[in-house]
């Protein structure tokens, strides 16, 4: 909304004519999203605690979680409301990708507050069963993977493509939708499995989003792909303020989430920002890349993985425990030290994923 009425008053005051470029709006979208949240959190968290919306610590976890009973959890809620709020404000509001990813981060999170609804309202510790979770979030998958595939805007709707070689794509053709699905609802789970330490989730999530915010703008600008021999992908680039937008909001949140933390995100902020991160990669080509900037998030979807199959086949544990953070935590690492060594991870991941941009 300040996009068109600002970048409108450029006919009669040359300056507001910077409104018009995506990198000015997407440094707005930071700073807006990031005020929104870091300015609101302590009302919410006072609010929260009023509710008894408390984080519930299971105990058979490390002892040192015992401390975080009380907790206000369900801080996603305002991490995703300053995203919406940000994107409707300084996004191109006739952009259909600006559509369809706030649509499908809204509902992701709206399936994770359903789930810390059952869990903290309800006395219910296991909140939605495993097929409604999944079920909800493959029938939102699906209805973003259809309007991608029948996308008249996108040259490579059913195309995927590889990394480190010049356009090297790979037509999946109808198996681009269940292919499509699966990074959709993948991503969304594997950042509900990794937010179990004080700011690891969503340290890593800003860690991500920065580095896929670089390849979105690139794929969306004309000259940048041509150059460096990318997918160019019409209007994708003001996907890029949306990726903006994340990232101011996890900053303000990793403020109070930082060790010790003051509240925690819960459901509705892990699989929103999570499904965000697949959507994003299925609309601009970067699925495979996904993997790599998010590598962390994989590790730790593949440790519980290893770890269910394992005791169910065998009797034995992989891991002293799942997701594989806690199996360091357990063998002695502090909280802290285990955060910062995975955000290192996820920084270093995050600059191979670039790297990709030059080796092809």
């Amino acid at each position: 909304m300040l996009y068109w009425l600002l970048y409108s008053l450029h006919e009669y005051y040359f300056p507001f004519n910077v409104f018009r470029y995506i990198t000015f709006r997407t440094a707005m979208a930071v700073i807006t999203a990031f005020i929104l949240t870091f300015f609101l959190l302590p009302y919410l968290i006072r609010m929260l605690k009023r509710l008894n919306m408390i984080q519930q610590v299971r105990d058979d976890g490390p002892q040192s979680h015992l401390k975080k009973a009380g907790t206000p959890t369900m801080g996603g809620i305002l991490i995703l409301g300053s995203i919406v709020v940000t994107a409707l404000l300084w996004m191109d509001l006739k952009n259909p990708y600006m559509w369809v990813i706030t649509a499908g981060t809204v509902c992701f999170g709206i399936i994770g507050l359903l789930d810390d609804y059952l869990k903290i309202v309800r006395k219910n510790h296991k909140g939605l069963r495993a097929c409604q979770k999944f079920g909800l979030q493959i029938l939102v998958a699906t209805g973003i993977s259809l309007f991608l595939y029948y996308n008249p805007l996108d040259p490579y709707s059913t195309k995927l493509s590889v990394p480190f070689f010049k356009k090297w794509l790979i037509d999946l053709g109808m198996f681009y939708i269940p292919f499509s699905i699966f990074v959709i609802v993948g991503s969304s789970n594997a950042v509900n499995l990794t937010d179990g330490i004080d700011g690891l989730a969503i340290g890593l999530v800003a860690i991500a989003v920065l580095a896929n915010g670089a390849l979105v703008y690139i794929s969306g600008h004309a000259g940048l792909a041509k150059y460096l021999q990318v997918l160019y992908l019409p209007k994708t680039g003001e996907l890029t303020i949306f990726c903006g937008a994340i990232f101011g909001a996890a900053l303000g949140f990793l403020w109070y989430n930082a060790y010790p933390a003051e509240i925690f995100m819960g459901d509705v902020g892990s699989l929103g920002l999570g499904g965000a991160l697949g959507i994003l990669a299925v609309i601009t080509k970067h699925e495979i890349v996904l993997a790599v900037v998010g590598g962390i998030f994989v590790v730790e979807t593949v440790s519980v993985i290893l770890q269910v199959a394992s005791y169910k086949l065998t009797g034995r544990r992989v891991f002293k425990m799942a997701p594989i953070h806690h199996h360091f935590e357990v063998k002695g690492w502090a909280e802290s030290k285990t955060v910062v060594r995975f955000w290192i991870v996820g920084i270093l991941l995050a600059l191979l994923s670039l790297s990709t941009l030059k080796l092809r």
